[in-house]
């Protein structure tokens, strides 16, 4: 019995570290890919009460700057965390504007 509560606790971190379902890998994966392609940002610009304001931000991935294809990036992402590779290439997909 000095085992029971233990395993209790081990076994769903085990299994937690388990592979992801296809469809999320997909998704996280696909977000890595767009930023390797290239930096991602916004400026916004406005006014109030208080005066005019500007707020911006950037997001530059160290895959862009090692000049990482995003296609073979995709691929073994996927691959990695689903254990699958994936069901279609990157640059098929719809939603890929690269």
């Amino acid at each position: 019995m000095r085992f029971a509560l233990p395993a209790l606790v081990v076994l769903p971190l085990v299994a937690a570290c388990g592979p992801m379902s296809i469809e999320r890998a997909e998704r996280e994966c696909f977000q890595r890919a767009r930023l390797a392609e290239h930096p991602r940002g916004m400026v916004a610009v406005g006014t109030g009460s208080g005066g005019p304001k500007v707020k911006g931000e950037i997001a530059i991935s160290s895959d862009f700057l090692q000049g990482k294809d995003p296609s073979a990036l995709y691929d073994a992402c996927v691959y990695q965390k689903s254990g699958q590779p994936p069901r279609r290439p990157l640059y098929t997909r719809s939603d890929w504007t690269g």
